[in-house]
């Protein structure tokens, strides 16, 4: 399961942009196109890889194929829900259908697109969920420094 992100007393750290997809051209075309825009990026390919790694110190969102080997995309949302892993997610599919976009969403997903995606539309959903986690960030540190009182 993640491992809790380093405890830091430095400035924040810098927004990074997490993708988990199953197809290594998907994920290298994602890798250039985040990277373009001057975010950092993390690739992943399938829903383990990405529980084996430390969550990220810096505001962050994840970008996730629904069908995954092993878990699915939805799957991994609903797990990292139930640990309370609040992360912003970008679904992103070929496959997708009404109800599985409602399922998403309703799960707390940012967005559901379908692949072929406009890049624009992806860069948008991630500006959007990167703002939100730092705001979330922001908050639980404040509420943090408070009961620290």
């Amino acid at each position: 399961m993640l491992k809790p992100a380093a405890k830091s007393t430095e400035k924040p750290a810098d927004p990074v942009v997490l993708v988990v997809d199953d197809d290594i051209s998907v994920r290298e075309a994602l890798s250039s196109l985040i990277r373009s825009v001057g975010l950092q990026v993390q690739t992943f390919s399938s829903a383990q890889e990405f529980l084996a790694q430390r969550r990220t110190d810096g505001p962050s969102c994840l970008v996730l194929d629904v069908r995954l080997p092993g878990q699915s995309g939805l799957s991994l949302q609903n797990q990292l829900a139930a640990v309370d892993y609040q992360i912003p997610i970008i679904f992103i599919t070929a496959h997708g259908d009404i109800p599985m976009t409602v399922q998403a969403i309703k799960a707390g997903a940012i967005e559901f697109l379908t692949k072929p995606f406009n890049e624009r539309d992806l860069l948008e959903a991630i500006y959007q969920a990167i703002e939100r986690d730092a705001a979330t960030r922001k908050h639980e540190s404040r509420i943090a420094e408070l009961r620290n009182r």
